[in-house]
């Protein structure tokens, strides 16, 4: 299993840190957890094609996590030429409805998409590629997932369960990836809530909102709905996580001092390692662990 941060930002503009998304290799699938803005520019830089992507699962659908998802779908749709497997898309309701108004006969790419199955030098691409015959539209195999639902891939399996991001405007979830190779687990956007620590338990990765310094909330339903460095870390530690990513960071915090403040702060209330995320950073599974002295 490999594991690299594709964004690790807000929806704050920023070249250094995208919007949401992370993307893990396991048992032979590319899957992708959210695709906000700029996420699918950090897939390229890694050497991802689109079209290796197999599977996405979507936390929520605030812009910052889901805004490059047509991207992902359409690229991927227009570059497999028919010659791939549809991309399989899970999360929360109501996917389908979004998905239907991206990528449906009458939605916002609708006459994108007439234009490259009926022309004929669309279709001259879509021969050059590989395809054959007539061209069909893009039909991503698109599930609206229920709380504590398991999707079962290729050696993986990965559970959905519903944490507490504005509510009840949203309905939000975090994922948990188990295969041989280890766990990885992913928040989404939540406040401290025990759904995420029963979640976590006992995982080796777990990728964690860390949106402001504890302390500073402005309302306790903004501490209720995102979560503080300090409840971060007593939550990774209730749930003995080996290691821990900090991502969905702000400019608060995202700043030299206050980033090596956040992580001592941080480290005594919790005893695993600590990763301050960055975009496109890997994150080993098995913990950190130093380079040889040269």
């Amino acid at each position: 299993m490999r594991i690299h941060l594709l964004g690790t930002g807000t929806p704050t503009p920023s070249l250094r840190r995208m919007c949401s998304g992370y993307v893990v290799r396991a048992g032979g699938s590319t899957i992708v957890f959210d695709h906000g803005f700029g996420a699918h520019h950090r897939l390229l830089e890694l050497g991802i094609a689109p079209t290796e992507v197999t599977h996405a699962f979507l936390s929520h659908h605030h812009y910052d996590h889901m805004g490059d998802l047509a991207r992902l779908v359409l690229t991927r749709w227009d570059q497999g030429a028919a010659r791939i497997p549809e991309l399989r898309v899970y999360g929360p309701p109501p996917l389908a409805r979004i998905g239907e108004r991206l990528w449906g006969e009458d939605g916002a790419f609708g006459p994108d998409i007439i234009s490259r199955t009926r022309n004929e030098v669309s279709l001259d691409v879509y021969r050059a590629r590989g395809g054959t015959g007539e061209r069909p539209p893009p039909r991503p195999e698109v599930r609206e997932l229920a709380p504590n639902e398991t999707v079962e891939g290729e050696g993986w399996a990965v559970r959905s369960a519903g944490v507490a991001h504005f509510g009840p405007h949203l309905v939000s979830y975090g994922y948990r990836l188990d295969c041989a190779q280890g766990s990885f687990v992913y928040s989404g956007d939540t406040g401290p809530c025990a759904a995420m620590e029963r979640l976590a338990q006992d995982c080796d990765v777990l990728v964690h909102m860390c949106h402001y310094l504890s302390g500073t909330s402005p309302s306790k339903a903004f501490a209720q709905s995102v979560t503080g460095h300090m409840e971060l870390a007593q939550l990774a530690e209730k749930a003995r996580v080996r290691t821990l990513v900090i991502t969905h960071v702000t400019e608060q915090m995202d700043r030299p001092g206050v980033r090596e403040r956040v992580v001592a702060e941080m480290s005594r209330a919790y005893r695993g390692n600590i990763v301050f995320g960055e975009d496109l950073m890997e994150i080993p599974v098995a913990g950190p662990a130093p380079a040889a002295l040269r």
